[in-house]
Parts: structure tokens; sequence; C-alpha cells
């Protein structure tokens, strides 16, 4: 497995050179062509290749991580800048700042005035301590799963939750500060304490994968708003229901990266469940025009409950199904032995 992350190290640096090459394709693009369809379609290719980069990769953490950032990410941001929107649409930045911004979760805002006191960090982002507790927190959860075999399934599948909770954290924490430490840009987070969410509302457009939400609104939820057919005030429906379908499809599409087996559609159930029921959320909010609302500490219990629930019927079984569990642990332990390995022979 240590000469699988060797040449799973060298297919990374290819596949990212191929990436930043790309990019650089398309910085040039945007600054000869007028933003349209024939923007678009010169991009076109490199939006096609970003979604065949993945499978260049064969280890689950090289292939979420890049099928997240690059196939998901940067080709919907490239398909905002085709139209001169979006967060690489600014006429100030940059190439290494266009490169930055495609690849990663950046706050543009920061770009914007230097003079101007930079925002309060999120509470959720607090300092190094918080994700020290995070990190010993994926330890403790990573050693659990040496005794799956005395747990029950759903628990087992309660703790697929937790593994990727804290891993995606903590990998967008490790981004930000590489992008920091060569830059003076900030990562957008992408967790605002989800476990504090009072409604579906607030957990998906609040508090989870924010740079997700941030992507969408403009690629989805805002056309569909803008769609003649549809009545303006019931327009946020089917804007909210299409947004949930898309990220199922995205789901999909990383899922099948990762694990290579033609998709169940359990994902996209998961996502359409939600979408649905956001819906009713929001109408409902609608009705009662904020008349009458749950205690917190209710709503809080409420939304968790569900989302685990719902996570653990169809979202979590998908990690079993293809098997990115067993590769992950896998990893996990070949990182350990190449670490252990490196340490040893350094103090030799």
């Amino acid at each position: 497995m240590v000469v699988v992350l060797t040449d799973e190290a060298k297919r990374l640096t290819e596949a990212w050179g191929l990436v930043m090459v790309s990019l650089c394709y398309c910085f040039c693009v945007g600054r000869l062509v007028n933003k349209g369809v024939k923007r678009l379609i010169l991009m076109a290719p490199v939006m096609i290749l970003f979604f065949l980069v993945p499978l260049h990769l064969t280890t689950v953490h090289t292939i979420g991580t890049t099928g997240f950032f690059i196939s998901w990410l940067a080709n919907f941001k490239l398909y905002l800048f085709a139209f001169g929107n979006g967060p690489l649409s600014s006429p100030n930045l940059s190439l290494p700042i266009f490169l930055l911004i495609s690849c990663f979760p950046i706050k543009v805002q920061q770009l914007v005035v230097d003079n101007e006191p930079k925002p309060k960090p999120h509470s959720a982002r607090e300092g190094s301590l918080f994700y020290l507790v995070k990190a010993l927190l994926l330890l403790l959860v990573i050693q659990s799963f040496r005794y799956i075999h005395l747990l029950p399934n759903k628990a087992v599948l309660l703790l697929y939750g937790f593994n990727m909770y804290f891993s995606l954290d903590l990998i967008l924490a490790v981004t930000a500060y590489l992008v920091r430490a060569g830059s003076s840009l900030e990562l957008e987070p992408q967790f605002n304490e989800p476990y504090l969410a009072t409604s579906l509302q607030d957990f998906w457009g609040k508090r989870w994968n924010l740079m997700v939400s941030e992507i969408l609104r403009p690629t989805v939820y805002e056309p569909m708003l803008r769609l003649p057919v549809l009545p303006k005030k019931w327009a946020y429906a089917p804007a909210a229901l299409a947004t949930f379908v898309v990220s199922g499809i995205m789901h999909e599409l990383i899922f099948f990266y990762m694990g290579r087996l033609r998709p169940s559609w359990r994902l996209m159930s998961f996502f359409l469940l939600h979408g649905v029921c956001i819906m009713a959320e929001i109408s409902l909010k609608k009705a009662i025009r904020r008349r009458w609302r749950l205690p917190t500490i209710v709503a809080r219990t409420l939304t968790i409950l569900f989302v685990f629930t719902t996570g653990i019927l169809l979202f979590f079984p998908e990690f079993q199904r293809c098997k990115i569990d067993q590769k992950a642990f896998a990893e996990y332990a070949a990182a350990g032995m190449f670490f252990k390995k490196s340490v040893v022979g350094y103090s030799r």
C-alpha cells in the first residue's frame, strides 16, 4: 500500500498540473473573449476534462478532494465565469489569484478592499485548539472502526457520518492554512457548527458545506427563480428542489469516482427528500408568518435527528456499498506506516 501511495503522489501531481495548465488557458480566454456563449464553448473542453480528472486517481481521499474541488466547484465557477458572473469575474484578478479561486472555496470579499478591517473569523473556526479537538475526535472515530464487528450496523453508519464531518472539516482547514500561508486570501468556511441547526433550511443554507450553497445559488437557484413560466410567488419551491437535484447528481458523481460502481440513486433520493422537506418548511413558515416557532432545543434536536435518520437510511450506506470505508482505512494505515518508517529512517 505504501507503494500505491507513492504512485498516487505522482498521479496527483500529474492531475493537478493538468488542472493548472487548463485554468491558465481559461484565464487567457477570459481576457481575450467577451462573456457569453462563445466563451463557454471555448472553455467547454476544460470543463469536460475536469469531470475526467478524478478518474486518473486511485485513492479515495485524493479522488474525493479532487472531485469536490475540481469537478464540482471549479466547473461551476467556470460556468459562471463564462457569462461574466461569479468569483472569477473580477477584472482585477491576477493569474495566481485566479488559480486559487478556481480550485478552492475562496472568500472573494477579502480581495476587494485592503484598507478595511477584516471581519472576525467565524466562531466555528476559532483557533487551532478547535481543530486539535476535532483531529483527536477523528482519530477516536477511526480507532472505533476496529470494533465494528461488535457494533450494530446502524451504529457503524453513524460513525461514517462523524468520520465524514471531521475529515471534511480538517481537510478544508489544512487547505485554508496552506492558502493563507501563500496569499492574503481567506477560505470560505465549509461548516458553521451544523449540530446547532434549528431547521433544514438553516442546516443546508447556513451551516453545512457553505461553499456549495454559494455556488448552487447563482448557478441553479437564482436562474430557476427568473424562469418566466413559474409564478413569482411560488418559484422558490421548484428552485429549491432543482438545487437539491443538482446537488444529488454531483454527490452521485463523486461517489462514482470513489467507488467506480453504477449509482444506486440512494444519494439522489436523500437530497430529493430533503429538498421536498425544505419546500414544505418554507411554505409552513410563510403560512404562519413567524407567529409561532418551536423552542430552540426542540428544533435543534428534531433537525439533527432527521438529518442523521435519513443519512443512516439513504446516505451513509453508500460508503459500504462502494467500499469507501475499507479503502479509506487502508489508506490511513498505509499513511501511518509511511510516516512511521520516515520518522524511524530519519532518526537513524
